[in-house]
């Protein structure tokens, strides 16, 4: 007989010590209706709260759940990443702490898999317990991100979805320093399909993405799959220099025509700021990309890992 199949359910969480015995609950019920070997795998990503005795507690109740504790708070995208270098499994499914992606979803994703996707991911139809202002902004970057990126990032898509071993092995190679995963998620190609699911309110808590967090997020999605931003500053600088020279031109021929009464000092110092803001912009750019390249030059570890539960053999 060949061996079951495995899966690991990957949760990075950072201060979600309410949340995670009812996701727990929720997780539990849904692998004992699957037909394979089911397994989660929670990541600590340097709580302040009870989270990682939370976390223990759950391994010591079920011996299904293992745990990972980061040395501190590398941020959501590094956790994640740390969860999938230690999952073990036929599969993976990523899932967020806060309960608002339904883990009762999954044995439609396994199935999806069985049919031979490498990638299933959720894709949302409404978004619950969030602001219309959330709403909007994150249509938003996902369109912007879908006109700016050659890489095609799913719209309205998380991080809730599943990964073939063949996928995760993919992902594995990639280790830049600043990660956007919905991107590279996409990046690795292989087959890949949607399933549209309704996001629930959050189960406890509140969201730790603030919305200057949020747009330093969409930062690190733009410079991480687009050189967009830096063409555009190439042609606006571009535009505005043959502007600078044919205003120039015109100088020359009034003064020379008419003559010069000195013109005002409003319209030189309207000049001189936009010229001025032009290029700070455009040095703006510069310094987000050269600040990656500074990062991935020193070659540090992705995180480091504090403790590590292993999930028990009984």
């Amino acid at each position: 007989m060949s061996p079951r199949q495995r899966l690991c359910i990957v949760v990075p969480a950072f201060n979600e010590a309410q949340a995670l015995p009812a996701l727990q609950a929720r997780i539990a019920a849904v692998l004992d209706t699957l037909d394979l070997d089911g397994r989660v795998l929670y990541v600590d990503d340097g709580s302040r709260d009870d989270t990682w005795q939370v976390m223990t507690a759950l391994a010591e109740a079920d011996p299904r759940v293992s745990a990972i504790r980061l040395s501190r708070n590398f941020g959501k995208e590094l956790a994640l990443t740390a969860g999938l270098d230690h999952a073990d499994a036929d599969a993976v499914v990523v899932l967020d702490a806060d309960g608002q992606d339904p883990p009762e979803l999954i044995p439609a994703f396994v199935a999806k898999w069985r049919e031979g996707f490498d990638v299933v991911y959720g894709t949302r139809l409404a978004r619950d317990g969030e602001s219309w202002l959330k709403k909007l902004t994150a249509a938003a970057f996902y369109r912007v991100m879908a006109r700016l990126s050659s890489t095609p990032v799913p719209r309205d898509t998380g991080d809730f979805r599943l990964l073939s071993r063949r996928a995760l092995d993919a992902l594995g190679k990639l280790r830049e320093r600043h990660r956007f995963m919905k991107g590279l998620f996409a990046w690795v190609g292989f087959r890949q399909c949607a399933i549209p699911y309704h996001r629930q309110a959050r189960l406890a808590g509140r969201s730790k993405f603030s919305y200057w967090r949020l747009w330093n997020f969409a930062l690190e999605g733009i410079t991480s799959f687009s050189t967009v931003p830096l063409r555009v500053a190439t042609y606006v600088g571009l535009l505005t220099s043959l502007l600078a020279f044919a205003f120039g031109v015109w100088i020359v021929l009034k003064t020379l025509l008419w003559g010069d009464p000195v013109a005002g000092y409003p319209s030189l110092m309207v000049v001189i700021l936009f010229l001025g803001g032009i290029q700070l912009m455009a040095l703006g750019i510069l310094g987000e990309y050269l600040g990656r390249l500074y990062d991935e030059a020193k070659q540090r570890p992705l995180y480091l890992v504090d403790e590590w539960r292993p999930a028990r053999t009984d």
